[in-house]
């Protein structure tokens, strides 16, 4: 069972629009309201795909009791926080070449009692759970701390941890020494504090998260596939994408596989992919299920393209 924890959790509105022009009226040929946040698109992509998952989230208002009920409505668990605040949501613009517009709001601000509660929570649930999930950035209130102290509060449960989040959230959490952290490859630049030019420079910005705490680090580098540095060495892969419809949640659902796949090894890098491929020709924040998944399209090896640009990858390849 793989547990997630979603500090700021959203209510994700996407419109397809025909074209995006600045100051005209829109009208959209789709509306879709989905349950966002990357820890909850984490756990939509278990469930997707027929795994068991539960969400820590704090809810708040009728956006609140909404997005319970949206995740409870896709066979995910919800272990909801009260707030008195109301839960954000978020807007997102897709125009036909997959072009993406997103205005996210910044979401209410959790007081000293509410994100203990949320802490609580996890503490509750951890024991019984393979992977704790802990994704996204923090809401006003909590401090950069917060991530480090769920992490060992994890640990006391004896669960391993997976952490997608950066910043100084990132920074404080790796003292704790969580099993995953997954970046990508601005997340990785700006925890290492360089430009990364190179696969060869992401090895090693990974490394170096390595030694300050990360058990193993699963890298998205954008078109550029994804990489996975962990005592077991460097292995690199990508995933042939015929058509990009929305990268929204790509990586959270590229997170999930890997998880369920074992969290380990080249298996869980190639299922990361597969599932990362799979989302992309999704609209919207959809997550792919098991139908939509294509393994055989996936190419993993240890054999690391070191000298392979980053960022100078054509359009077809897996965000």
């Amino acid at each position: 069972m793989i547990l997630t924890v979603t500090p700021n959790p959203s209510l994700d509105r996407t419109y397809e629009v025909p074209e995006l022009r600045r100051g005209a009226l829109l009208r959209a040929d789709t509306d879709r309201v989905e349950p966002g946040g990357k820890g909850v698109n984490v756990s939509r992509a278990v469930a997707a795909a027929g795994g068991r998952t539960a969400a820590v989230v704090p809810l708040g208002g009728a956006e609140g009791a909404l997005l319970a009920r949206l995740l409870g409505e896709r066979g995910i668990e919800v272990a909801g926080v009260p707030l008195t605040g109301s839960t954000r949501v978020n807007v997102t613009l897709v125009e036909p070449d997959g072009t993406l517009t997103k205005v996210n709001a910044p979401g209410p601000e959790l007081s000293a009692a509410e994100a203990a509660a949320l802490l609580d929570a996890v503490r509750a649930r951890a024991a019984d759970a393979d992977w704790v999930a802990c994704c996204g950035s923090l809401p006003r209130g909590p401090g950069a701390w917060w991530y480090a102290e769920l992490v060992e509060a994890a640990h006391r449960a004896g669960t391993r941890v997976a952490l997608d989040t950066s910043g100084e959230a990132l920074a404080a959490a790796l003292a704790a020494r969580p099993e995953l952290v997954k970046p990508n490859a601005d997340e990785l630049a700006e925890a290492v504090g360089r430009p990364l030019a190179t696969v060869g420079d992401a090895v090693k910005a990974a490394e170096e998260l390595r030694a300050r705490g990360a058990g193993t680090v699963l890298a998205s580098l954008g078109a550029d596939g994804q990489l996975l540095v962990s005592d077991g060495g460097a292995h690199w892969g990508s995933a042939p994408v015929a058509t990009v419809r929305s990268d929204v949640g790509a990586g959270d659902a590229s997170l999930a596989g890997f998880l369920a796949a074992g969290g380990h090894g080249p298996a869980a890098l190639a299922a990361a992919l597969a599932h990362g491929a799979a989302a992309v020709g999704l609209p919207g924040s959809a997550m792919p299920g098991l139908a939509d998944l294509d393994p055989a399209s996936v190419v993993t090896t240890a054999d690391v393209p070191v000298d392979r640009p980053l960022g100078a990858a054509r359009a077809g390849r897996l965000p």
